[in-house]
């Protein structure tokens, strides 16, 4: 671990509360037959039902991509060894942020849930992910995150 854990709400001006004191940051991962790892979350978690990626809140002075491969290695059993990653995007609320880091793997894998934060884990074509019960804040990035793919 790199610094003090991040693990605590922040609340925003509005009220609304995320989930990491120095941010926090997910891995959307895309296997060579065009499919996205997707986690489904469980029911008393943050927006639980829902479909979303491995991730989960920085730790002080941990570089975001850092945070989402470790994040996705221990919810999802993401072999660091396999990561290649392409690009990021940032979601920055100025007293907050999450940082998307897309990536691509090297090969296909088995992911393993590893935590008790996921109902399922799934590889999903990228034309199938639009049609799940998404986290709202991914359903939002989607659109933008999946043309780059």
């Amino acid at each position: 671990m790199s610094g003090t854990s991040g693990d605590a709400w922040v609340e925003g001006p509005d009220g609304a509360r995320y989930w990491g004191r120095f941010g926090a940051a997910g891995l959307l991962i895309m296997s060579p037959e065009r499919e996205v790892l997707l986690q489904h979350r469980v029911e008393w978690s943050h927006f639980g039902g829902t479909w979303g990626i491995p991730g989960g809140a920085r730790h002080e002075h941990e570089s975001a991509v850092d945070a989402a491969v470790r994040e996705a290695g221990e919810e999802a059993g993401v072999p660091a060894g396999l990561v290649e990653v392409r690009f990021t995007s940032v979601l920055d609320l100025g007293y907050w942020s999450y940082t998307t880091v897309v990536a691509a793997a090297s090969r296909r894998f088995d992911p393993v849930i590893a935590d008790p934060e996921s109902l399922e884990l799934r590889w999903t074509p990228i034309p199938a992910v639009a049609e799940l019960p998404l986290h709202p804040r991914f359903a939002e990035a989607w659109p933008g995150l999946s043309s780059q793919l």
